[in-house]
């Protein structure tokens, strides 16, 4: 698969992506293992930390029939905070829209994304939204990435993913879909650089003209 094509759509991870939580989610988590008896700190979390929550609670040994209670420790912890988004998100989605069809595939839960969205007055960007609930594998599994396509009625070859963590790169290739790493505040940086996305990009920001610079290569040729 080559870097350039006819890209109809763009389709985003959510956190550290495009909301700045790095904070709040490891508040939450520190606040969860304290609840649970679980003596992580910063560290532990730093090195193990992934989208897919569970592969974090295998990490720290929680059992499985714990699971749950996490998640509800987990967002009870979260509800606090109010995470805005990473620096200028909210202009460089302006720019694709006008250009693009918006998609956002995340593990997070619905419920929470969707009330982030309204609260940031986003929703009305994306043409589909796949969140934890809606298929039944999670990030890297390329359930979540075919769901959205799927919606949109789009081949593979049409979307690109954006994504700061390396589940995010597996995801997409598995779906056949090209990707952009973006470098985050989340601990995955190395990770991120050792999956080799398509594009490693420093900052959101350089993400439309990327596109751009892809579109303009296709005419070329």
């Amino acid at each position: 698969m080559t870097p350039y094509g006819n890209i109809e759509a763009v389709l985003l991870d959510w956190d550290g992506t495009l909301l700045d939580s790095f904070e709040a989610d490891t508040a939450a988590f520190l606040r969860m293992f304290r609840a649970m008896g679980i003596g992580w700190g910063p560290e532990e979390l730093a090195k193990h930390y992934s989208p897919d929550w569970y592969r974090v609670y295998r990490a720290a040994r929680i059992s499985r029939d714990r699971w749950r209670e996490a998640d509800l420790l987990w967002r009870r912890a979260y509800e606090s905070y109010r995470p805005d988004l990473v620096s200028g998100a909210r202009q460089v989605l302006r720019r694709l829209g006008a250009r693009y069809r918006l998609g956002l595939v995340t593990s997070g839960d619905s419920q929470r994304v969707i009330s982030q969205l309204r609260r940031l007055r986003l929703a009305s960007h994306f043409a589909v939204r796949i969140c934890q609930q809606d298929t039944r594998r999670p990030k890297p599994h390329p359930a979540p990435l075919l769901a959205a396509l799927d919606r949109l009625r789009l081949d593979p070859a049409a979307a690109v993913y954006v994504g700061d963590a390396p589940e995010d790169v597996e995801m997409a290739r598995r779906a056949g879909v090209r990707t952009v790493g973006v470098l985050s505040s989340f601990p995955t940086a190395t990770r991120l650089r050792a999956s080799r996305p398509d594009v490693l990009l420093d900052s959101l920001r350089e993400l439309p003209a990327l596109l751009e610079s892809w579109s303009g290569a296709e005419r070329k040729g």
